[in-house]
């Protein structure tokens, strides 16, 4: 029995707000496709998450660059809640489950009662156990980090004109596409935004450096995209130094495993997520990076009502990338495995339908790569075009009205005038001690 991923109000298979009770923790790509589809079809839907607003983490670098303004990236989960038949929002941090009495159990006010749960929480920063990581580094994973960062990087540019000896040396970890679309971008501030409102301060005491422990930028990119990466980056001034593994990172430094060291005035942490340390405690069977191990199905192992979909869980026969479309797709295919065991029929393994993917590295310079027809060739190409396809498919997915236009003109404010003004959000100058935020 197969609902279709739309629910259209011709086949709700029960009345509004009549179906079984659903709880979802987490209000990201994955909790609220779940959250959506279950609504319309007429479940209970309580959607539960520590922070009143969903992120589209896909732009907080271009918060922490002030590109645009954090209110452009997030939406109130009560409006997204408000606009679906049959589900409410719920504040509060998971610190529990009573899997026989179907609980929730949150840090405020009463329990969260289900017929069947979701897990879509999200993850954190991965550190990997090396020593000082998480004390010296920043972080872009959240709007309070993104925030935090874009402030820290404003007052050293400051400073870079009060001080005229000082340096500003920034270092990135990872070469993913959060890696690389940070290091474009601060690379373009130093070249393009410095000389337009600092003229007194020369570009070269700035240095943008970006590690990265494996061989290649971009991973999974082919070949041809990863080297147009690189070269862009570089013509951009950044340093660009792969299969580079870090040993410690320190207030002032980071140590690299051959024994060098890079001065480094802010560490920005992008090499992997891993599980929020909550999770550790709820009395699942964790696999990799702490991800909560589920079947084809996407139920959890040992569970027959308690499903586990995006960054936070992980299929034990075929991990997926940890993505925003694989997180959509099991949050739709969840909905659809509900409502068939709700009225008896089969229950289904998952089948990834892989999209493609992109990154971008700076203005007019992108990179794309896309699964095409049944046969899933691979199509690729770069340069302004792959731009334009990065900016339109990320402000199309963005929730709100209000939100697509504000970055839509934030962005082109920024594209038209950052040459003459450096035009960029301002925020507030902080204390040179307190780098890092997560």
């Amino acid at each position: 029995m197969k609902f279709p991923v739309s629910f259209a109000k011709s086949d709700e298979p029960y009345e509004p707000g009549q179906g079984p009770k659903v709880a979802i923790v987490g209000g990201g790509f994955g909790g609220l496709h779940a959250a959506r589809a279950l609504g319309r079809a007429g479940c209970r839907v309580v959607v539960i998450d520590k922070n009143p607003y969903t992120s589209f983490q896909p732009l907080l670098y271009q918060v922490a660059t002030g590109g645009l303004n954090p209110g452009d990236v997030t939406y109130r989960l009560r409006s997204f809640a408000a606009r679906i038949p049959g589900t409410r929002f719920r504040l509060g941090s998971v610190t529990g489950f009573d899997l026989e009495k179907r609980r929730v159990f949150v840090d405020e006010g009463t329990p969260v009662d289900y017929d069947y749960l979701v897990l879509a929480q999200g993850v954190g920063a991965n550190f990997f156990g090396l020593e000082g990581a998480e004390e010296h580094s920043n972080t872009i994973y959240t709007r309070t980090a993104a925030v935090k960062a874009r402030d820290y990087i404003l007052s050293n540019l400051e400073l870079l004109d009060t001080q005229p000896k000082k340096n500003f040396d920034v270092v990135i970890v990872g070469g993913g596409p959060t890696g690389v679309e940070m290091a474009g971008t601060l690379a373009e501030m130093k070249s393009i935004g410095i000389p337009a409102i600092f003229p007194d301060v020369s570009t070269d005491r700035v240095h943008v450096t970006l590690v990265e422990m494996g061989e290649h930028l971009l991973g999974p990119f082919k070949p041809g995209l990863r080297h147009y990466t690189r070269q862009q980056l570089q013509r951009r001034g950044v340093d660009v130094r792969t299969t580079t593994a870090i040993a410690e990172v320190r207030d002032d430094s980071v140590l690299l495993k051959d024994g060098s060291t890079l001065p480094a005035d802010m560490v920005i942490w992008a090499a992997g997520v891993g599980a929020h340390k909550g999770v550790l405690d709820w009395g699942f069977e964790l696999g990799r990076g702490g991800r909560i191990l589920t079947g084809a199905d996407l139920r959890v192992h040992g569970q027959d009502r308690v499903f586990g979909i995006g960054d936070g869980s992980i299929i034990d026969s075929d991990p997926l990338p940890q993505l925003a479309q694989p997180a959509m797709q099991e949050g739709d295919f969840v909905a659809r495995q509900i409502l068939s065991l709700e009225a008896g029929g089969p229950i289904e393994e998952f089948e990834y339908f892989d999209k493609g993917t992109m990154a971008t590295i700076g203005r007019n310079a992108a990179v794309v790569q896309l699964k095409v027809g049944k046969n899933k060739r691979d199509v690729a190409y770069t340069g302004i075009a792959a731009w334009s396809s990065w900016v339109a498919l990320h402000l199309y997915f963005l929730l709100g009205g209000r939100n697509r236009m504000q970055s839509m003109i934030n962005l082109g404010v920024r594209y038209l005038t950052f040459s003459k003004e450096g035009a960029g959000i301002i925020g507030d100058l902080v204390d040179e001690n307190a780098k890092t935020q997560h």
